[in-house]
């Protein structure tokens, strides 16, 4: 299945990330874009880019078309869109065109948050106490979550503090749930909290390996959503870390998982007790730590597997080097609950005075709308321990000339140099506690 040009079913800087291994081993890029795109640096960057139509990025007749147009073998989906869209994996792999990511049922079933607790059950994995049935709610005890059974990004998630509120929180997560995921079954589970969300990265092979890539810990959320993750996690032990790590391949081999994939887990930062969450069927936003920490290229990775190549190394020959933390920048307002700012970037420079990498899909001149997610870019630090990485990470977001548009630069600036941050105390409930 060797291919040498390749679609990008995405956009902004996952498009730019995925053209940059592309590129490095020689495979040809082909961008899609939609006319708020047309001047974007991924469109500059690709090999050859095509415009799509009023369906955009969610249309995936035009894609396959522009797949075929271009000549393209493969489709990369990124993450978000169509990303964990089965419907599409499996037209895609209809036409004749390989597909960069895990089987249509895989990503059916893991879609499905009730059908993949049920697996991880089958595959004695760790679970929180949960139901589907509103009735039964009481027998697991208060605090709950209510979360929606399609979908994700904190839609359709309600936390429940007594009783009284249920019902409501019950019709309001699924008038959310069928809003964003046209589907609005939730089920209900204990809700821990003093909790981090530790996340395994997996990697499977056509031949039935797996493999994991360690921990990523991304517990600092706004929104139900992460803006600042790490590798390794400053909470788990190297025991705990085995363990996760087990129960995530034990559960990628029982489905057969094919490509890069993540086994979320809810660890109790009082008894150190964890449990299976969900699986997510693509590659996370907050890869680059990982390949920080591994040096291993998630992307490349992705595609060699695509091609019907078996992993090249064995749970034995992964070490895991030094610390690895990510920062979201983002056009919102820190002040105004976090909601996105529209505006023009008058200024984007990186400062050469500090070392971090930039995963971005915006430059200089760039008009931030309503359209996408506001996200400017991922500022990724490595450094040999995890407080000069957080050091690292902190001057690069001083140092770098952002202007035009209000941004979270400062808020996150305030938490990576927080007493408790550099403390380790990062549980789900920092930035009400800490208040950076």
């Amino acid at each position: 299945m060797i291919f040498n040009s390749l679609l990008i079913a995405n956009r902004g800087e996952i498009a730019c990330r995925i053209i940059k291994t592309a590129r490095d081993m020689g495979i040809r890029s082909v961008a899609v874009y939609v006319d708020a795109d047309k001047d974007a640096l991924f469109v500059e960057e690709a090999d050859e880019a095509i415009r799509l139509d009023d369906g955009g990025y969610l249309d995936s007749k035009q894609i396959i078309n522009a797949a075929k147009k271009s000549g393209a073998q493969a489709i990369h989906p990124g993450y978000g869109f169509l990303s964990e869209n089965a419907t599409f994996a499996r037209k895609v792999k209809k036409e004749g065109i390989i597909w960069v990511g895990p089987s249509p049922h895989v990503i059916s079933v893991m879609g499905d948050k009730l059908k993949a607790k049920e697996l991880a059950v089958k595959a004695n994995v760790p679970t929180l106490p949960m139901t589907s049935k509103p009735s039964e709610a009481k027998n697991i005890g208060y605090p709950l979550l209510i979360k929606a059974a399609a979908g994700g990004g904190g839609k359709g998630m309600r936390i429940v503090e007594k009783e009284k509120d249920l019902k409501e929180s019950i019709s309001s997560a699924q008038r959310e749930a069928k809003n964003g995921f046209n589907d609005d079954r939730i089920f209900i589970e204990r809700y821990v909290e003093k909790s981090r969300h530790i996340e395994i990265q997996i990697l499977g092979d056509s031949n039935g390996n797996v493999v994991h890539l360690g921990e990523r810990e991304c517990s600092i959320q706004r929104r139900h959503q992460k803006i600042i993750e790490e590798s390794p996690s400053p909470r788990i032990s190297e025991d705990t870390r085995n363990k996760m790590g087990e129960a995530a391949v034990k559960l990628a081999k029982k489905i057969k998982y094919e490509s890069a994939g993540t086994v979320e887990f809810l660890f109790d930062d009082k008894t150190e007790e964890f449990w299976f969450l969900e699986v997510n069927t693509r590659l996370q936003v907050e890869h680059p730590v990982t390949e920080e920490v591994t040096g291993i290229d998630l992307v490349c990775e992705q595609l060699k597997i695509a091609r019907g190549e078996s992993l090249k190394f064995n749970q034995n020959d992964i070490s895991f080097n030094g610390s690895s933390i990510e920062a979201r920048l983002y056009a919102e307002d820190p002040n105004n609950d976090f909601l996105p700012e529209i505006g023009t970037l008058i200024a984007f420079e990186k400062s050469n005075s500090a070392e971090a990498r930039w995963d971005t899909g915006v430059i200089k001149g760039a008009v931030i709308g309503t359209d996408f997610d506001p996200m400017l870019a991922k500022v990724i630090s490595f450094a040999p321990n995890r407080i000069d990485a957080a050091s690292k990470l902190a001057k690069a977001l001083e140092s770098a000339h952002i202007g035009g548009i209000k941004t979270n630069r400062d808020f996150l600036i305030n938490c990576l140099k927080s007493p408790e941050f550099l403390k380790g105390n990062t549980t789900t409930d920092f930035i009400e506690r800490v208040n950076p």
